[in-house]
């Protein structure tokens, strides 16, 4: 479970109680820090909290002051945790400076209503917040439909001009898919505004019910990803073997391939363009038809690997050619072509025997290719970052 589900999950609580709270959410970072600009702390007035906005060295002192220092409305806290007069004042090795917005449930219900939304949907969603003067706290979201009216109605008010300058904020940074940090015109003053960006929800489709793919579907929900699972084998494809995972389906055997190509069976069309697929079937006739399915859609998943030596998925990806009816004369290229597309074998080369440490390579790989990370070892690139700088 991520932070972001445990934040929900006490939220919800929260919610029902109609309890006060506050939320910490990291806007800022000068140096290095643990977390980054867009991580959320929740906290309770009877002492639970759930996230974090550091390595563990702040939360406690963060906790400590929230509630006396929103008392009377959102408000931006400093926290060092570089070597100030000699002290670190917090315990921690990072050294730097972390910025953090503090806010009580006034402010931050539409935050956490959109995040939720956004989670629940897997939609990206863009976040503006204004840091300055009166206004701050105040937010407009980019990427999912306005939200009901009882939703918003304890947020600050603000003139049609200045909301637009949010909303355009949070436009932008959903289009750009970074964060952003600007100064805009609300109400007459240049206050100073953040965009956060906020990636959609990953999916992870595993076509295969094996208990190889037991460990896959436990560490991929760790990441909080939506996992579903589908086999052709319904004692396989199961609720009671794969508790955690989001949605399980029974593939029917004349339903793979789909034709027309390009069309698809749920199980399958599900999934979207940042999503990733891996087939695991250990059935020739079911991976190859698979395969098919997830080659034919219009924008399949950027991610699909497949699991074994790669002379069985050339084999499996010409049978695929067949089933879709391409020329025999160009069954070899077409297969050609669909390989250099697919992770396969899938997985990075970690030494893995055990289905637990070959359901790791296969997560660190998806995960290295959905941030375009190096996947070298972090000392390696520090190293080649100072020798650049310097």
């Amino acid at each position: 479970m991520t932070d972001l589900e445990r934040i929900l999950a006490l939220w919800r609580d929260l919610e029902a109680a109609c309890a006060d709270y506050v939320l910490a959410t990291v806007v800022e970072v000068q140096g290095p820090s643990y977390r980054k600009p867009g991580a959320l702390m929740l906290l309770t007035a009877d002492g639970r909290r759930a996230g974090t906005v550091s390595g563990g060295c702040l939360e406690a002192e963060v906790a400590s002051r929230a509630w006396w220092l929103t008392a009377n409305g959102p408000t931006i806290q400093r926290y060092s945790t570089a070597e100030d007069d000699g002290d670190r004042p917090f315990g921690s090795g990072c050294g730097g400076v972390v910025f953090l917005l503090l806010e009580r449930s006034t402010t931050a219900a539409p935050l956490l209503r959109a995040l939720e939304k956004a989670f629940t949907q897997r939609i990206a969603l863009g976040v503006a917040t204004a840091l300055d003067g009166m206004q701050i706290g105040r937010r407009a979201f980019a990427g999912i439909q306005e939200l009901p009216s009882r939703q918003v109605e304890a947020s600050i008010e603000i003139s049609p001009g200045s909301a637009l300058a949010l909303e355009e904020l949070a436009q932008q940074a959903l289009v750009q898919r970074a964060d952003l940090g600007s100064e805009i015109e609300m109400d007459g003053r240049t206050l100073k505004a953040w965009a956060n960006y906020r990636p959609a929800r990953p999916a992870l489709g595993i076509f295969g019910a094996g208990d190889d793919a037991r460990p896959l579907v436990s560490m991929a929900k760790e990441l909080g990803w939506f996992v579903s699972l589908a086999d052709g084998r319904s004692h396989l494809a199961s609720s009671n073997r794969f508790p955690r995972a989001d949605r399980i389906s029974v593939l029917r055997i004349e339903d793979l391939p789909c034709f027309p190509p390009g069309s698809s069976v749920e199980s399958i069309s599900h999934l979207q363009r940042h999503d990733a697929a891996v087939v695991m079937t250990h059935s020739f006739e079911q991976d190859s038809r698979i395969l098919a399915c997830l080659l034919s859609l219009q924008d399949p998943p950027g991610y699909i690997g497949v699991l074994g030596p790669q002379r069985r998925t050339c084999e499996l990806l010409e049978e695929a050619a067949r089933l879709l009816g391409i020329p025999s004369s160009a069954i070899a290229n077409q297969a050609e072509r669909w390989l250099a597309q697919l992770h396969a074998p899938t997985g990075l080369d970690l030494g893995a025997e055990s289905p637990e440490t070959i359901a790791l390579s296969i997560l660190a790989e998806i995960q290295k290719f959905r941030t375009s990370a190096s996947a070298l070892p972090l000392c390696t690139v520090r190293a080649a970052r100072v020798t650049q700088s310097g």
